[in-house]
Order: C-alpha cells, then structure tokens, then sequence
C-alpha cells in the first residue's frame, strides 16, 4: 500500500520562483520521512501563475501530519490538501516523466461507488490508451484515504502529449466511451485542472 498526498500550493509572487526554491527544500525535508515527489506541475489553465500542484507519495499508511509538517512557517499558501490512495494505477511511487499536458480531474463520488469507477476506468483504458487518433496515458487514479466518509473525491491525472491529442481523446472507440458513461452516472460533478509537469525536480 502506498499514501499520496495532493498539495495545492500559492506563492507570494506573481511566478513561481519562489515556490520553487522553497519546494525544493521542502522535498529535502521529505526524503528524511521516506517521503518521495511523485510530480510538480504548473498551470495551463485554472491554476493561478503562481500556484504549483504537488503530489508527493510514501509507502505504507501514512497520516495527512507527515506531508503537511514541513510546510508550516512557510510564506506560501495551502490553497488544498487530500489524502489519498491508489486505486487501479499507480502501482507504485516512480515518479511521472513525460512531457506534456497532464489533466487534473476530480470526481465527486459516493464512497460505495468507487471501487465500480475505478473499474470502469481500467476496462475503458484498455481502448482508450491504445489509439492511433491521439496519444494519452492515464497516470494515476486515487480516491480518499479516509473511507468513513459516506463521498468525497477521487482524482484522475491522466498525460496527453499536447491539447490536439487531449481534444480528440473527447470522441474515444466505442467501448471505451460506454464505460466512460457509466462511470459518469456514478458522478455528482467534474472539476478539472490543465497543467504541464516541472522538470527536472529534486
């Protein structure tokens, strides 16, 4: 079992150079709790020109405390933070590395349903990813830590290699565009991020 953490950080710049250098010292204080940088993105569209999107990951069972600890007396802002877990991919902490659009999406789901969406995801991959029409990978498809709650949010962070490919993945092979409906009747609502991955990071 591994425990992501996803951190949507604010600088007090109109960039994010100062986030940068405090991330980096950031990541150093999470190696020493075993603690890995999964990804660092920056906006294309919806996040702000001085916000970054961290997600960092761990083995084991590890509490919201551990990722968010460092952070404290930082001059940034936590503008959201979620503990989650893996559900069909990753299947484990390597770190992403393609260049790219990555595609943010959360999904408000009943917390009995996320075993079926994460199904379905898997399934509607199988097609989905192997197209000639475009190229595009899911990377990752987590749901909340904490299953006591009766919904919350799962996160899909999928690459595409640029916005043509993200466009004309919205008309995917039939079989992949079923699961994709039945995974959207188990939704309550959408939210989703643009953005390009930052690298190289420590």
């Amino acid at each position: 079992m591994h425990t992501y953490c996803y951190l949507h950080l604010r600088g007090q710049g109109r960039d994010t150079a100062d986030l940068r250098t405090r991330l980096s010292e950031l990541a150093g204080a999470w190696r020493q709790k075993g603690i890995s940088l999964w990804g660092v993105w920056e906006g294309l569209f919806g996040v702000a020109s001085n916000e970054l999107i961290v997600i960092a990951a761990a083995a084991g069972e590890r509490a919201e405390e551990e990722f968010i600890e460092p952070l404290s007396g930082q001059p940034h802002t936590l503008q959201d933070v979620r503990l989650l877990v893996p559900t069909v991919r990753p299947d484990g902490t390597a770190p992403c590395e393609l260049p790219g659009l990555y595609v943010f999406r959360f999904f408000d789901v009943d917390t009995a349903d996320m075993d079926e969406v994460a199904g379905l995801s898997r399934q509607a991959w199988e097609t989905f990813e192997n197209s000639d029409a475009y190229r595009s990978q899911p990377q990752g498809l987590f749901r909340p830590a904490d299953r006591s709650v009766t919904s919350g949010r799962m996160l899909l962070v999928t690459w595409y290699d640029g916005l043509d490919s993200w466009q004309t993945s919205r008309r995917p092979a039939p079989e992949a565009m079923e699961n994709f409906q039945r995974r959207r009747m188990l939704t309550r609502g959408t939210v989703a991020l643009a953005t390009r991955l930052v690298t190289p990071f420590p």
